[in-house]
């Protein structure tokens, strides 16, 4: 009845639950109570850690409510995921995982790894190894985060006997894995020392941080509409759609719409904090998605007419090459380091701004090596070969960064 996205309607009470939850701390501190008391004595928050106790136990009321809502989420999930081009192999929900995650529970206190605090909480001290002590099991039984995440790690082994298996969370989550890590190690787990963080830095707008808790995230589905948006209002600006139809022009303007939002958060390494900005990264000129997807579509729409004209490739090898031939060519077979380096430091940025140190070269070729008016056959035959090799790999990195490479723009 709410026609929202089931996620964003889930979303919204989220948020709700947290305003609710910081007034009932303020008004609890106005009485005199300490502001660690009324954080753990609030009404609501109570209620929610009845509820958790309720559906661990079972409780056929509270687990077909959580049903229906986590329907609502992933149906909403589901629709954004396939906009964006995303897709998963294998799904690990917490709610199968936090069992597994107790049973490694009670084998860390079997093993003297874990100790129990007089109320029956369970904990294990790290201060030995410069951390702090961390909460493993609740005083009621309940699990948390860190009890699921060893369930998932013990079971993705299990299935999947991985020697590496890499987490990509964002840094604000660094010593969650940094502890979850030297837990799994001093359980004796052969498969601890190949697990790897992939912490990544946030992503402020102009107007700032965003905070789900708080309402001011901002939205996927609402991003990537504002990113069609804007390709559109580009595009038109420059008049280069001529002869395209209604479908093949939404077609084009989501296509560079999201690739200029892969392409901008890509170009950077993981690890640091970044500004997204809408215009910037739409830009046709500069490091920019669109740029480079423009550079591929002026290759096709050059090899295309080629094709239509009665050349005839020659096999010969020009005589001489111009430096900036030479360069392209050498950065051509720059292409397999570049995504070797990109995976094994686990930096997609190595090859986003690879294709496009290539894409301003071709276009530098392109300016300066007349291809298609080339009088001689030898010379012209090298040009369209150098021309098809960069569109080839313009495509396969583009592809690499899940970002789409226009035939025509």
């Amino acid at each position: 009845s709410a026609h929202m996205k089931g996620d964003h309607l889930v979303g919204k009470y989220y948020v709700e639950f947290d305003k609710a939850y910081k007034e009932e701390i303020e008004n609890l501190i106005t009485t005199g109570v300490p502001k660690d008391d009324a954080e753990k004595t609030a009404p609501i928050i109570l209620e929610a850690q009845e509820m958790l106790r309720r559906w661990e136990a079972g409780d056929d009321e509270v687990i077909n409510l959580w049903k229906m809502m986590n329907g609502w989420v992933y149906a909403g999930f589901d629709i954004t995921y396939k906009r964006l081009g995303v897709s998963f192999d294998k799904f690990y929900y917490e709610s199968n995982t936090y069992l597994l995650g107790k049973e490694l529970v009670q084998e860390g206190l079997d093993k003297g790894v874990f100790f129990k605090k007089d109320d029956g909480s369970v904990w294990i001290d790290l201060t030995a190894d410069g951390l702090d002590e961390k909460l493993l099991l609740r005083r009621d039984g309940t699990s948390v985060y860190m009890t699921q995440d060893l369930g998932t790690a013990d079971k993705k082994y299990e299935e999947f006997g991985c020697d590496k298996s890499i987490y990509v969370v964002g840094n604000e989550q660094d010593y969650h894995f940094k502890v979850l890590f030297l837990i799994l190690k001093k359980l004796g787990k052969s498969y601890a020392p190949g697990m790897y963080h992939l912490s990544y830095g946030m992503v402020d707008l102009p107007s700032g941080r965003m905070k789900s808790r708080e309402g001011t995230v901002v939205d996927a589905d609402d991003l990537m509409d504002e990113m069609h948006e804007t390709a559109k209002e580009l595009t038109m600006e420059l008049g280069k759609i001529e002869g395209f139809s209604q479908a093949e022009q939404d077609e084009l303007f989501e296509t560079l719409g999201l690739g200029a939002l892969k392409y901008f958060l890509l170009r950077v390494d993981p690890a640091k904090r970044l500004v997204f900005d809408p215009k910037e990264s739409i830009d046709f000129q500069g490091n920019t998605g669109p740029f480079i997807q423009y550079t591929h579509a002026r290759i096709h729409s050059l090899l295309k007419n080629i094709k239509d004209s009665d050349f005839v490739p020659q096999t010969a090898i020009p005589a001489t090459v111009l430096p900036h031939e030479r360069d392209l060519l050498v950065w051509l077979a720059n292409f397999p380091k570049a995504v070797e380096d990109a995976g094994r430091g686990y930096n997609p940025a190595i090859v986003a701004n690879y294709v496009y140190e290539l894409a301003r070269q071709y276009n530098r070729f392109y300016r300066e090596s007349p291809v298609n008016k080339e009088p001689d056959a030898v010379i012209k035959s090298f040009r369209v070969a150098l021309t098809e090799a960069t569109g080839r790999v313009i495509k396969s990195a583009l592809n690499l960064l899940g970002i789409k490479a226009p035939e025509r723009m």
